[in-house]
């Protein structure tokens, strides 16, 4: 394995970093956020359009770029670093995926080269709080947590004119402003059943989203009620949706650690020119040996996150299954899927640096006015929304067999 990057993957990068340094700071981001959709028009457009970000892993004969995971990775570290709110984790990161690896081809044909373009947007509505379940970060995903069977979450029922789809889903990233949902509804009653996905276009009778109150302002979030919806069937009937889910969360969570590692080295970066600058009793607070060491154990977190992302992308990104197209996700077996591990160690290291900026911005780091909370809130919504990390790691270990060899040598001895 060369641990090296590309020059292109440099090159993207160095892009990515450059207009988000000249076009975003912590007043854009508080004026995006409290926009109607929960982020800027302007920058998405410069995003999509400029840089091709959401069609990075699309293949060519798609309008994508035809690369690999760790390319989105990268480009997500630095929106991450400058906790950029956009549609790119929604749309690129989790439906997108999905659309490639089970839809039809006249689905695929419709919809990624718009998505590519940046000219439609997508979210993954799953229902209750379950993502990282449906994801298969936390456990397994082929249980009836998309509605349960008689009530609760969301149901699909045939008609005449196809299916419709009935009932709510809460914590949908990006699910009011999406042009296009899909959304996961148990179908088959007791007698079969399953789960599958549907696409619900924009302005569909009997759809109705609500933006909602969310910890983390930057990452939006909307409430989705389906009213007897029509919807088009992803793919069909004999597709495996859990396989499919459990390989786009693999995927997604490499791109999370990633965005999160590139936020705590923001968050350090920020605490360490505020010590140098502060002073208490003649000279700066950060020629203390206390805060040097508190310091030191961030980086240390923070590096040690950066390397587990990284190499949870390229995993990601490889195995015997894939030859540079993202359209086979969930088709075969993958043999390492290290993403929640990664992803644990990412949020975890986030949570930190940013706990700790908070204390030694000492008071202004409490005020609303200063962007450290931001950082905080990001390591705690997503933890909120993938995680939390206990169970994360806890997963991890139970598919690697960690507590069942342990209890085989305890036996043994």
């Amino acid at each position: 394995m060369d641990a090296r990057f590309t020059a292109e993957q440099d090159e993207i990068r160095r892009t990515v970093r450059e207009l988000l340094l000249k076009r975003w700071g912590p007043e854009e981001v508080r004026a995006a956020v409290g926009a109607g959709a929960g982020y800027d028009p302007a920058l998405w457009s410069a995003l999509a359009e400029q840089l091709g970000l959401p069609g990075l892993a699309l293949p060519e004969a798609y309008g994508g770029v035809g690369c690999a995971v760790t390319e989105v990775a990268l480009a997500c570290e630095e929106s991450g670093r400058a906790l950029a709110p956009s549609p790119l984790l929604a749309t690129a990161v989790l439906a997108a995926p999905l659309l490639l690896a089970l839809g039809t081809e006249t689905q695929r044909a419709e919809l990624l080269p718009r998505i590519a373009a940046g000219a439609l947007t997508a979210a993954l509505a799953v229902p209750g709080t379950a993502l990282s379940l449906a994801l298969g970060l936390v456990g397994d995903n082929r249980g009836n947590w998309a509605g349960g069977g008689r009530a609760g979450g969301v149901q699909a029922r045939r008609a005449e004119d196809g299916w419709r789809l009935y009932g709510q889903v809460e914590q949908v990233l990006d699910g009011h402003s999406a042009g296009l949902l899909v959304v996961a509804a148990h179908a088959g009653g007791f007698a079969r059943p399953r789960t599958l996905l549907f696409l619900v276009r924009e302005g569909a009778a009997g759809l109705v989203r609500a933006r909602q109150t969310s910890l983390d302002v930057s990452r939006p979030q909307a409430r989705v009620q389906l009213r007897d919806v029509p919807a088009e069937l992803l793919g069909d009937e004999h597709v495996d949706v859990a396989d499919a889910l459990m390989a786009t969360g693999d995927a997604a969570a490499a791109v999370l650690a990633t965005e999160a590692a590139g936020a705590a080295d923001r968050a350090l970066e920020r605490t360490v020119d505020h010590v140098r600058q502060r002073e208490q009793f003649g000279r700066a607070i950060g020629s203390f040996q206390a805060v040097k060491h508190r310091l030191a154990d961030v980086y240390v977190q923070v590096q040690a996150a950066r390397s587990a992302a990284y190499y949870a992308a390229w995993a990601a990104g490889t195995g015997p299954e894939r030859a540079g197209q993202v359209g086979q996700v969930g088709r075969t077996e993958r043999t390492e899927r290290v993403g929640g591990l990664a992803l644990a160690q990412a949020l975890e290291a986030l949570r930190t640096a940013a706990a700790e900026g908070i204390q030694l911005h000492g008071g202004i780091g409490f005020t609303w006015e200063h962007e450290a909370h931001l950082y905080f809130k990001r390591a705690t919504g997503d933890e909120l929304l993938f995680g939390p990390v206990h169970r994360l790691r806890a997963y991890a270990a139970e598919r690697s067999g960690i507590f069942s060899l342990a209890g085989s040598e305890e036996v043994a001895v």
